[in-house]
């Protein structure tokens, strides 16, 4: 039976990176961008700088705000201070922290995607364990493996 187990601690880079992927994937993310943009082209075709001025505001906004709001989660978050262990099995995905921990089935893991600095698993929706490639080190192949060998095809949106 393949099991793998690793510590992961959060940092305000891995968070942020979390949250810029989260929201530029959902609706509001991409219509926010598209619009940013749009408003910076019709500043090159109208010359109007309330064009310009304001695609970039749009464009600057959210990820300003995003790292002011994982700088935010870092420092309230009490969790977020002290490591994650992780421990990958068969049978699903098990977090432990301070004595507490809590098994996650395959079945029942909503889907798994990656960053380019993370390998992130929704357990919900919106709520997600997040494994840093550099916290995982030469254990990302594999736990990648195993994610997609326990999980839909569906399910999973990871690149290497």
């Amino acid at each position: 039976m393949k099991e793998l187990t690793f510590q992961t601690k959060m940092t305000t880079g891995i968070l942020y990176d979390y949250m810029l992927h989260h929201t530029y994937n959902s609706p509001s993310g991409i219509i926010g961008s598209t619009v940013g943009a749009l408003l910076v082209v019709g500043f090159f075709r109208t010359w109007n700088a309330l064009y310009l001025i304001a695609g970039v505001v749009l464009l600057l906004y959210l990820p300003c705000s995003l790292y002011i709001s994982s700088m935010k989660q870092m420092a309230g978050t009490p969790a977020f201070q002290t490591p994650l262990s992780y421990r990958i099995t068969e049978e699903g995905i098990e977090v432990s922290q301070g004595g507490l921990s809590q098994m996650q089935k395959w079945d029942d893991i909503y889907k798994a995607v990656s960053t380019r600095s993370s390998i992130i698993i929704y357990n919900t929706k919106v709520n997600a364990w997040i494994f840093p490639r550099s916290d995982m080190g030469e254990l990302t192949p594999k736990v990648i493996e195993l994610i997609s060998t326990h999980m839909t095809p569906e399910r999973v949106k990871i690149r290497w």
